[in-house]
């Protein structure tokens, strides 16, 4: 009878810390300085390449971004702006990280702290934890500085562009390689992982864009999200998505978080 009755309470305790949804992590309120942490990392489609207006350069509503300083504010495009890795500051434009914040926040109703450290033109070769570059560890680093202010609770990826043409089984044996150290420095096994198409426009789609279809197969908490009904920013020869096609993209990531995690 004290066994059977040990064995209750252990089944509630296990049900009050994971929902009935595959063990997903139930989201708790939250305290008044915690903050729900985001990292962005990639190429210029992270970075952001689409058009910015005026109209664009305002405090987003319950979005933070950290800063230079190891601190935060609140979140005002561009927002790649503070990347450690970045290109000209004259470069960083409106990316998906505006709509994926915005969104996520109105569904949610929880304030969301970015991290982006995205590099233009950057190859998944220059991602791996010991590339010479450095990208992965300015990443994890500012992800470390974020971590006073609340959870890490996603990982927004947007990159391969550079690596298209060729993007054979190495790709996702590296992404594998960076996600698992990604994931191990920052203790944060089951965090998900997201990753968008290349444009469907590009001449390589049908290269990668399978590649990218296959990363919940290959590595776990992952999925990814489509890019079908973006426009470039100029014509079928540029990688970059436009304004629009930014906020289409974000939207994306930003409910594919929410039913990862939220709901």
């Amino acid at each position: 009878m004290n066994k059977l009755y040990v064995l209750i309470v252990a089944l509630v305790l296990i049900g009050s810390t994971f929902s009935c949804t595959g063990g997903k992590e139930k989201i708790t309120p939250q305290e008044p300085d915690e903050y729900d942490v985001f990292l962005l990392i990639g190429q210029s489609n992270m970075a952001g390449r689409g058009t910015m207006l005026e109209s664009d350069k305002k405090v987003i509503e319950g979005v933070w971004l950290l800063n230079d300083t190891a601190g935060i504010e609140q979140a005002i495009p561009p927002l790649n702006k503070y990347s450690t890795i970045r290109k000209d500051l004259s470069m960083q434009q409106i990316s998906l990280a505006d709509n994926f914040s915005r969104k996520l926040h109105q569904l949610t109703g929880r304030k969301i702290l970015l991290v982006v450290n995205a590099r233009g033109g950057s190859s998944i070769r220059s991602w791996m934890p010991a590339a010479s570059q450095g990208y992965w560890g300015q990443a994890v680093h500012r992800t470390q500085q974020a971590l006073k202010y609340g959870k890490l609770r996603g990982i927004l990826w947007h990159q391969g562009e550079t690596d298209s043409e060729n993007a054979s089984s190495f790709y996702m044996d590296s992404l594998k390689v960076m996600v698992a150290a990604l994931r191990d420095t920052l203790q944060a096994e089951a965090v998900p992982f997201i990753a968008g198409e290349i444009a469907p426009w590009h001449v390589n789609r049908e290269r990668f864009n399978p590649v990218i279809h296959k990363i919940g197969e290959q590595i776990p908490h992952s999925a990814w999200v489509s890019s079908e009904g973006c426009t470039p920013l100029r014509d079928d020869r540029d990688p970059h998505f436009s304004r629009d096609g930014q906020m289409l993209l974000g939207e994306r990531y930003a409910e594919k978080i929410y039913q990862l995690i939220y709901r």
